[in-house]
């Protein structure tokens, strides 16, 4: 029987058939962060129960911890210090290993993974966050899930899940330069709205996707979660491999090969059947920008602020975004004055994403009034791109160079931009007071971020390289 690359992964690790129809899931690996990793491993620790496979679970600090250059385990937020010291001692116990906050592997737990090597092509993969999805990117079949699901999981080494259906979004054409995967995510959003997912395996396929680089693959797989997706899923190909050779957890000597043939393998057949199929067109997508609170409320950088009643939400929905983020029907968003940039979380922080916004920002200088920050998506981003003199780009122009973390990808950590600033953000997420009490969030690329700081409004990053 024709098989997508999900059946092939779901089957290899199916243990049996539960009598709720639910499937039973042999789990390869399990990432846990401070904020819900404590918890669910305490949660085992007070049953009695151990970790079943401590060498194939590892933890990190990186949601909740502070950013800024001599950080400590004190945060901003109230309660922060309890959940970093909490799951210090709880993986201790476990005998998981953990990226704390001086590792110098340490990172946002979806860079971090892929650049250890931790995913690895047909592996199941889960995380208690929702955009564990990123990492289908590499051709895992990776997905978020509870706390009381890593409890089950971490106890186990298993989880009963029902079987998803699968999505086929087949993106074919060339996106044109200055076009990122952030715009491609975001175009998508705007087409088939936030619903469109429906709880899929969403696989993209076409000549598009293929063109992508690892690092754009991972920023189109994390916005599956906004997308309403179960997962993302992509096929892994040479570019995976050469990804992956020499990663700290992937095979090595006649493992690596034996491994490399067979991801080579994991594709979906040429006859595959999905429940729902999809065609893109990425010669229709240009740099994008978001100007309500979901990212399906987008538009093209050189766009008008829509009508209610456009199709990008409910008539209601639509209105109250409108108040909220302080626009009316007909704005040009290019214009628009902002007071923040901020270029940071899994969606947008990995060594290319700096490179290119380091790009625009060279010889040039934040607006004034424009707050900038930059956080770099792992430690060893941050390395290289001081290796590389980017932080010395970053800092001339007028940005803060961060320490790894979520940081201000939303307000959990205690950090936020004010009540109604205006901020464009790489991150993934604009719903109201994501990044702070009031705060209106525009998502976008890296670059667009860039070009926006230094124009001092939403800007085309196209017009900023044109210079």
């Amino acid at each position: 029987m024709s098989r997508t690359i999900f059946d092939k992964i779901w089957d290899a690790h199916r243990v049996t058939r539960t009598p709720g129809g639910l499937d039973l899931i042999l789990i390869d690996r399990i990432l846990l962060h401070e904020r819900t990793g404590g918890v669910a491993l305490r949660g085992l620790e007070e049953r009695g129960l151990p970790v079943a496979a401590p060498d194939q679970a590892f933890a990190v600090m990186d949601h909740i911890i502070d950013t800024r250059p001599g950080r400590t385990d004190r945060t901003l937020m109230p309660t922060g210090t309890d959940f970093i010291l909490a799951t210090r001692e709880a993986a201790g116990k476990a005998g998981i290993r953990l990226f704390d906050l001086d590792d110098p592997q340490q990172g946002i737990v979806h860079v971090m993974s892929p650049e250890l090597g931790i995913v690895l092509p047909g592996a199941t993969l889960i995380c208690p966050d929702s955009h564990t999805c990123s990492q289908g990117a590499l051709g895992a079949l990776a997905w978020g899930i509870g706390s009381t699901e890593a409890e089950h999981a971490l106890a186990t080494s298993t989880l009963r899940v029902r079987r998803p259906p699968r999505m086929r979004i087949r993106i074919d054409g060339e996106l044109a330069p200055g076009v990122t995967a952030k715009d491609l995510a975001l175009a998508l959003l705007g087409r088939f709205g936030v619903g469109g997912g429906a709880g899929h395996v969403v696989e993209y396929a076409g000549s598009a996707v293929r063109a992508l680089d690892v690092e754009a693959r991972l920023t189109l797989c994390n916005m599956a979660t906004e997308f309403a997706a179960f997962t993302a899923i992509i096929a892994p190909d040479e570019k995976v491999i050469d990804f992956l050779e020499g990663r700290r957890f992937a095979p090595t000597g006649a493992d690596w090969a034996a491994a490399a043939g067979h991801w080579l393998s994991l594709a979906s057949d040429d006859d595959a059947r999905f429940d729902v199929e999809r065609i893109f067109d990425a010669r229709d997508v240009a740099p994008m920008i978001t100007w309500g609170t979901s990212p399906q409320q987008v538009v093209a950088i050189d766009g008008a602020v829509p009508a209610p009643g456009a199709g990008q939400g409910t008539t209601e929905g639509q209105a109250r975004a409108l108040d909220y983020m302080g626009l009316a029907p007909g704005m040009r968003l290019a214009e628009l004055p902002i007071d923040a940039a901020f270029i940071g979380s899994c969606t947008n922080s990995r060594i290319g994403d700096l490179r290119r916004a380091a790009a625009l920002l060279r010889g040039r200088h934040v607006a004034p009034g424009v707050k900038a920050i930059c956080v770099p998506g792992s430690t060893q981003v941050k390395r290289a791109a001081e290796a590389e003199g980017l932080d010395e780009i970053f800092r001339a122009a007028g940005f803060e160079w961060r320490e790894s973390g979520c940081s201000m990808c939303f307000f959990a950590g205690g950090e936020s931009f004010g009540p109604q600033e205006r901020v464009v953000s790489s991150t993934n997420r604009n719903f109201e007071s994501r990044q702070g009490p009031g705060t209106r969030t525009h998502l976008a690329s890296p670059e667009t971020v860039a070009a926006s700081a230094i124009a001092g409004h939403i800007a085309d990053p196209r017009r900023v390289a044109a210079r």
